[in-house]
């Protein structure tokens, strides 16, 4: 490969045509020849650029209302003639082709076109044919060729172009046509997703594409000998912890994003209700609470499991104020993620200073579309995202004792946390305030028992006279195989129960209910995860 190859014609057609002029303007100055297309040869004509039209270059017009103009031997002969073969040569000579050295090509909004939702129709128009071929031409070619897709890349060009005397090296012409295969792909990815999802409602295709940009790379993954990065779906706008505003603290680890996400996820099922603040540990939930105010919403939390709080990640469903900042502040915390913070917030929060602060400017749909992904070996397991929901309404009662009117709110409020547990899940719950959550157990028994055990000791430590599992409401992600797991729930002081019922052994369960005094309610509806 030719290490330094002089840039003398370049071919620039572009719909995104920020920094176009400058670029134009700076090729123009050494000397090299434009050639261009529609709008983007007006953009440079209107920036005082002399401009040649690819239709002098290929002897016929834009036709086919631009759908045919840069699909011709004249053009793509000039980026794939391999410049030092004879054969080659003496094509280009006999058909009076001239190279072409570099190519600058961004491709038809197709992504933004389907975000704001167009008919079928131009969604089809924003296919690009003719930029794709162009680019695999020039990238193709390398060796002789320099491709720029993204206008993040014109300073490095002109860096390269400063630096080697108007020319380009084999390296950076390297980068960029892989770069450009990215780009390509992507975007075909994109385009076939729309046709397989949307436009022939197949929601598991034949064949699965999907297209993911690198918002950056992290410290290390789970461990620090783990390498890790993170990456965003291209075209989605969703008020994610990738979209947020980090106001301050350290640079977010693999676990940081992971657990907050968990925060969020749990903070965003309290979209425009009462204040509700999340603590988060390891991606499990360890205090949920809601209340008059945040302040009163994160005492309660912290007074489920103060002893996983330490350390742990925090997640509001409101904006945060001064008061709850400071009592945030009082002990150790990774992370804080909320819609927003007012100016006494961000000034408590600015004395911890390796606290992380995000700020989402809202909170995700807990009920959207999309699916979810796990990689096993040998293959990728998708499945819809767990948005199922249930109301008061879709409850079955199954006991001789109905749950009064306030056991009724704790269920759901309990129900609601136990979908962001770890499976076994056992969520204890009562007046909005999580009492003790049993996490990750292999049996449901064990987990029903860890619960109650957290908030005998909460209650010890706050010198409570009885743990709040007294008069409480107990929710199980899944049904109760056995009567053990219920009847532990029982002995810890719970009045009600909810569940997804479902088992052979449901009238074991509902009879051991009864004889307990217990109310208990089926959803129908489980939430395992894993």
């Amino acid at each position: 490969m030719t290490q330094f190859v002089p840039v003398r014609r370049a071919l620039l057609s572009v719909s995104d045509k920020s920094g176009l002029a400058e670029l134009g303007q700076s090729l123009a100055a050494r000397g090299v020849e434009l050639v261009s297309t529609g709008g983007t040869a007006k953009a440079l004509r209107d920036a005082g650029l002399t401009v040649k039209d690819v239709s002098e270059v290929t002897g016929f017009p834009e036709m086919m209302d631009g759908r045919v103009k840069t699909l011709h031997p004249m053009v793509h002969g000039g980026l794939l003639a391999v410049r030092d073969n004879a054969e080659h040569a003496n094509a280009m000579a006999e058909h009076g082709i001239g190279a072409i050295d570099l190519v600058v090509v961004n491709l038809y909004p197709f992504e933004a076109t389907v975000a704001k939702g167009a008919e079928r129709d131009e969604v089809i128009e924003n296919i690009d044919i003719g930029g794709p071929s162009m680019v695999r031409s020039a990238a193709k070619n390398h060796a002789y060729v320099t491709i720029v897709t993204d206008p993040a890349d014109y300073a490095d060009l002109l860096a390269q172009l400063g630096s080697h005397d108007g020319a380009t090296s084999a390296e950076f012409r390297k980068r960029m046509a892989a770069r450009a295969f990215a780009a390509t792909a992507a975007y075909d990815s994109a385009i076939s997703q729309w046709f397989a999802t949307v436009d022939q409602q197949e929601k598991f295709p034949p064949r699965a594409s999907m297209t993911r940009v690198l918002a950056g790379t992290l410290r290390y993954g789970e461990n620090p000998h783990q390498n890790a990065a993170l990456y965003v779906p291209a075209g989605v706008d969703t008020k994610g912890l990738p979209q947020a505003e980090q106001v301050q603290g350290k640079e977010l680890s693999y676990n940081n994003y992971n657990d907050a996400n968990a925060a969020l996820e749990l903070a965003a099922e309290f979209r425009g209700q009462a204040p509700a603040i999340v603590i988060v540990k390891h991606a499990n939930p360890c205090g949920v609470a809601q209340g008059a105010t945040l302040l009163d919403a994160w005492k309660g939390a912290l007074e489920c499991d103060s002893v996983s709080a330490f350390g742990g990640i925090v997640a509001s469903n409101q904006p945060l104020d001064g008061p709850t900042a400071e009592a945030i502040c009082e002990i150790f915390t990774e992370v804080v993620v909320a819609p927003a913070a007012d100016e006494a917030a961000r000034a408590a929060f600015a004395r911890k200073k390796n606290l992380r602060l995000l700020l989402t400017g809202g909170l995700p749909d807990p009920r959207r579309a999309g699916q979810t992904l796990a990689v096993i070996a040998g293959g990728i397991l998708m499945q819809d995202r767990d948005n199922g929901a249930i109301s008061a309404e879709d409850l079955k009662v199954v006991t001789k004792r109905a749950p009064t009117e306030q056991e009724l709110r704790d269920c759901l409020f309990a129900w609601t946390v136990a979908r962001h547990v770890k499976s076994n899940a056992i969520v204890y719950a009562k007046n909005g305030v999580t009492a003790g959550i049993g996490a990750g157990q292999m049996n449901r028994r064990d987990s029903s028992r860890i619960a109650a055990m957290k908030a005998a000791e909460a209650a010890q430590t706050y010198g409570w006279a009885k743990p709040r599992t007294v008069g409480s409401a107990v929710a199980s992600d899944a049904f109760f195989p056995f009567a053990d797991g219920l009847l532990a729930a029982a002995e810890a002081g719970a009045t009600a129960v909810i569940q997804p019922g479902g088992s052979i052994r449901d009238e074991e369960v509902i009879k051991a209910a009864d004889e307990a005094g217990l109310a208990m309610v089926f959803t129908g509806m489980r939430h395992f995860r894993h």
